[in-house]
């Protein structure tokens, strides 16, 4: 078929699609448009996504949701998988172009999804992981007690040094004391460079091996703006939608480490390697039926992570982020570590402002500016409310801002936060004149600089 033909049947489907979702159910569909319009209209600081192309969202929504067929390529339990077949062997191979890597499993539903996996393929239930904290930036399934990994493992924890960077001291002696199956390196809230290479030396020593979850620097890795784990760990995850544009799943990566035939034997496992094994804890060890639609649209995330518009969107990332740090620090707001490396930075709100993350986040939300509470070190404050603001650039460098933009909108945050009278951790006042103030400032920017795709 040529791509003429194949352009007017999907833009067929779409428009057969859209009418069908009017005729069903226009409460859903002037749902669908007001979210639109609000993130059209919206400044988004939030770290943990990135704005996903609408070739993304086609690429999920058309055809591959309505396919069950468990299993993998060529060994699947349902027939009719032809076509799966095609699209998960051609997301594996882009995925592992574009991270270098050897072996990839592409089934993951989410970040966590990738991660218990990997866990539930080298652990038994009171093995030992050792992960960063999570007041310290690290996420729930490196071994919080909420998150399963807490509840089926025994765990222990790393954290910072008093300049707020990975204190490596800590984690050695920590490893060399408790001796983890499975040590943890990667965070969700951790503004600098993560030294792949010293948690490396940390396992080796140990004994242990290592994850690194990558699910917040995925795209700064595929850049080159931070190093890349995927020769150095044993195991690399991220999510897909964070940092690589995609949909929301997950991704497990495996290197060079291991034998040239196959990444194994694994230890005590006689005929397994390490990339059967991990595919067995995905399915069937921890998952069903994979989402073909989410595999659909990660290949498409994939293919544009391979181009030079994708490297160019990250540095703007990086940059903006260090502008916004640099401002944020000249108008006196306390930062971890005093800066960043990466596309986020957190506001120690404890500082100089006394306010909860919560009151913060509430208020900023209030004048069309997306950001998100969080915990940091030795915080007195519940999760729910934190002492801390997690900010990131992913959404606001595809808007293309001009360097004095973001000033500008770095300067009306900083005005906000300031003029904030907390009357409790979850109640505040703010000046109405700074509120219509603050709205004028960022509706205009987000009019002016629209949301561009890759």
């Amino acid at each position: 078929m040529t791509p003429n033909a194949t352009r007017r049947q999907l833009s067929a489907l779409a428009e057969l699609a859209i009418e069908d979702l009017y005729e069903a159910d226009p409460q859903l569909a002037d749902l669908l448009l007001e979210e639109h319009r609000y993130q059209s209209r919206t400044l988004n600081l939030l770290a943990a996504s990135s704005p996903a192309d609408p070739s993304t969202a086609i690429a999920g929504g058309v055809s591959f949701p309505v396919v069950t067929a468990e299993g993998y390529p060529g060994r699947r339990f349902h027939s009719g998988a032809e076509n799966v077949d095609a699209l998960e062997n051609l997301a594996v191979e882009r995925a592992k172009r574009v991270f270098s890597a050897r072996h990839a499993n592409v089934q993951p539903h989410s970040g966590s999804s990738a991660n218990l996996a990997v866990a539930f393929s080298v652990l038994n239930p009171g093995d030992t992981i050792l992960g960063l904290h999570l007041d310290s930036g690290g996420h729930l399934t490196h071994g919080a007690p909420a998150s399963i990994t807490g509840k089926y493992f025994r765990t222990a924890h790393y954290g910072l040094d008093t300049s707020g960077r990975i204190d490596l001291e800590q984690v050695r002696a920590q490893a060399l004391q408790h001796r983890p199956r499975l040590i943890i390196c990667g965070a969700s809230a951790y503004p600098r460079r993560i030294d792949f290479a010293a948690f490396r030396e940390i396992a080796d020593e140990s004994g242990a091996l290592l994850l690194a979850d990558i699910s917040h620097i995925a795209g700064l890795v595929i850049a080159g703006e931070h190093p890349s784990p995927i020769d150095i760990a044993d195991f690399t995850t991220t999510s897909t939608y964070k940092q690589l544009r995609g949909p929301r799943g997950g991704l497990i990566l495996l290197g060079e480490r291991g034998s040239d035939a196959g990444f194994g034997p694994v230890p005590g496992d006689a005929g397994q390697t390490w990339s059967r094994k991990i595919d067995k804890s995905v399915f069937p060890g921890t998952q069903g039926t994979p989402s073909f639609s989410n595999i659909a649209a990660k290949c498409i995330a994939f293919e544009k992570a391979n181009g030079p518009a994708f490297s160019s969107w990250v540095r703007k990332v990086v940059h903006d982020a260090n502008l916004l740090a640099k401002h944020f620090s000249a108008s006196g707001l306390g930062l971890l570590t005093s800066g960043t490396d990466t596309h986020l930075l957190v506001v120690d709100l404890r500082d100089n402002l006394g306010i909860s993350g919560y009151v913060a986040e509430k208020a900023l939300e209030r004048c069309g500016c997306l950001t998100n509470r969080n915990r940091v070190p030795d915080d007195h404050r519940s999760a729910y409310v934190a002492s801390g603001l997690r900010i990131g650039t992913n959404h606001l460098a595809a808007r293309k801002l001009s360097d004095n933009d973001v000033l500008n909108c770095a300067d009306t945050i900083v005005r906000i936060l300031m003029n904030i009278r907390a009357t409790s951790d979850t109640s505040y006042e703010l000046d109405r004149r700074i509120t219509d103030e603050a709205v004028a400032v960022i509706s205009a920017v987000c009019a002016r600089n629209p949301l561009q795709t890759l």
